[in-house]
């Protein structure tokens, strides 16, 4: 059996399309790789500077080059489907959880953080906890967005393929109907990627950064590990840069409803100018990239790797720091946030996992989705 997951509307073969964007399916890859003659002959055109966010889990069973063929399809697909979400269509919400982490609860109880966490039986039940939490709300969340760190092992050390395997199984039982964005952190391509770490994280997860678009809204995913640490993948960095550029520019000229980042990495945990330390971009980094994205008329960042929540503004930019699913290093509580999009803000809203699956919503969240 080919396990993955595909951000992508379902493709309209012999199976129905879904209405929400982005959605993942396993149905259409499956009937692909059983039914060749059903995808259409390459040149697939999709313009240069399109990043997908198609994403696979394993699909060892395929060739490569009948892979290449499924991925650069669903890539066309996705295309159009985000050319259809450039419009604002009303209120909307997401849901951001972070640092999963498999493996660091026990590493974090025993003092070794470098080499333990044998075990993660606590983070696989607090996910699937939240996966749970998830797929019970109404109206269902246009997607659920993990900000990094989904586990601890670091690439090329023990347990990373046994905690990778878990997690999947886990995600796999998120609805159907919620799309899933996947953000890489430190402990995905490590505190220093390398062009294999990368691609590690590439083949498993899909784009360390790609942009999307949901009901008017534009939403970049960036790999903070470059503005941390690029000094092993210098082009690396740079396509990314440059790329980013592009689609700021997008922003800028007001093409979109609102324009929002992910990354795992805060820029800062309360303010612009706080000292450097190990949860934070340093001070010349941070103001170069926060700067950047004012311009630009970017309306929040979110991010994780803190496992604590905080957070600032620096002149209209939100910075939103959410705590973990997994480990928690301060006094809240293992958590998601519900974060709701109106034509003129967003309110966002962080929850226990027990508060989320037991009540939901609260009202006044509800109520803001109604709005015309």
């Amino acid at each position: 059996m080919v396990m993955l997951l595909v951000r992508c509307h379902t493709l309209r073969t012999d199976v129905e399309a879904q209405p929400s964007p982005l959605c993942p399916s396993t149905a259409c890859i499956m009937l692909l790789s059983r039914h060749p003659h059903l995808l259409p002959q390459p040149p697939f055109p999709v313009p240069g500077n399109h990043r997908s966010t198609v994403c696979f889990y394993e699909f060892d069973c395929l060739d490569s080059a009948y892979k290449l063929r499924i991925r650069q399809y669903l890539s066309f697909c996705d295309w159009l489907i985000a050319e259809k979400e450039r419009e604002w269509k009303g209120p909307f919400y997401f849901i951001q959880g972070a640092d999963p982490q498999f493996g660091l609860m026990k590493a974090w109880s025993t003092g070794d953080c470098d080499s333990g966490g044998d075990e993660w039986k606590q983070e696989i039940r607090l996910t699937e906890q939240a996966v749970q939490a998830i797929s019970k709300l109404s109206p269902k969340p246009k997607f659920f967005v993990l900000c990094g760190d989904l586990v601890h092992a670091m690439p090329g050390t023990s347990w990373r393929k046994e905690q990778t395997e878990d997690l999947q199984r886990v995600l796999r039982t998120v609805d159907p109907e919620i799309p899933l964005v996947l953000v890489s952190g430190n402990h995905d391509v490590g505190n220093v990627p390398t062009p294999e770490t990368i691609a590690e994280f590439q083949r498993t997860w899909g784009d360390d950064y790609f942009s999307f678009w949901v009901g008017g809204v534009l939403f970049l995913v960036l790999n903070s590990q470059f503005f941390y640490d690029a000094s092993m993948c210098p082009t690396l960095k740079q396509a990314q840069d440059q790329w980013l550029d592009q689609q700021l520019s997008i922003a800028g000229q007001r093409k979109c409803q609102h324009a929002i980042v992910f990354q795992h990495i805060p820029l800062f945990l309360q303010s612009i100018d706080e000292d450097d330390n190990y949860f934070n971009l340093t001070k010349l980094v941070r103001k170069e990239m926060a700067d950047k994205f004012s311009r630009a008329g970017i309306k929040a960042v979110f991010s994780g790797h803190y496992h604590r929540n905080a957070g600032g503004t620096y002149q209209d930019l939100d910075m939103v720091v959410s705590s973990a699913i997994g480990c928690q290093l301060g006094k809240d509580t293992h958590g998601l946030r519900v974060v709701v999009v109106t034509a003129e803000k967003l309110v966002h809203r962080y929850y226990s996992l027990d508060e989320l699956s037991e009540k939901g919503m609260e009202d006044d969240l509800m109520d803001l989705l109604k709005e015309k």
